[in-house]
C-alpha cells in the first residue's frame, strides 16, 4: 500500500519540530523501532535546518514537507524555493558551511546521510533545493 502527504510551511526554525512529528506521525503504519523513528527525525530536522538558515538569507520564506510510503520504504522531501546550492558536491563534505560567521558545524548532510540508506540533492541557484531521504523501515533493505 502506497501512502502520500504534503504540506508548506514558513521557514521558521520552530517549525522543525512541525517537521519531525509529522513525520513520526506519518510513519507509525509501519511501526518503526525507537531508532528508526529517532534517526529519521533527526535526518528531517537537519534537511529543515538547512532551508531555514541557508535557502532564505534576507527573509523568511516557505518550506516544503512530503512524505510517500511504499512497501516498508520512506521517501520525505523537503523543499525551498530559495538560493540553492551551487556547488552540492562541497556542500555534502564534512564540516563545510556556508554560514562559518554562524559557527555552524557543516554536519547537516553528513548527519543526514548517516541515518538514511539513501539522499537525492537536487539544486538549481536561484531556483531552490530539493532533499529527498530514503529510510527502509523493518524487514530486510533490499524489500519493498
Amino acid at each position: 500500500m502506497e501512502n502520500k502527504f504534503n504540506m508548506e510551511f514558513m521557514g521558521l526554525s520552530e517549525n522543525e519540530a512541525l517537521a519531525r512529528t509529522v513525520t513520526a506521525a506519518f510513519i507509525t503504519s509501519l511501526d518503526p523501532t525507537v531508532e528508526e523513528l529517532s534517526e529519521l527525525k533527526t535526518a528531517v530536522s537537519e534537511a529543515v535546518t538547512n532551508a531555514i538558515v541557508h535557502a532564505y538569507p534576507d527573509g523568511v520564506g516557505m518550506v516544503g514537507l512530503s512524505g510517500r510510503i511504499c512497501g516498508k520504504k520512506v521517501y520525505i522531501t523537503v523543499s525551498d524555493t530559495g538560493i540553492g546550492i551551487d556547488d552540492i558536491e562541497r556542500a555534502r563534505e564534512p564540516l563545510y558551511t556556508g554560514k562559518p560567521e554562524q559557527e555552524r558545524s557543516g554536519l547537516g548532510f553528513s548527519i543526514m546521510e548517516s541515518f538514511c540508506d539513501q539522499i537525492d540533492v537536487k539544486s538549481k541557484c536561484g531556483s531552490g533545493t530539493v532533499v529527498t531521504l530514503i529510510k527502509q523501515i523493518g524487514g530486510n533493505k533490499g524489500e519493498e
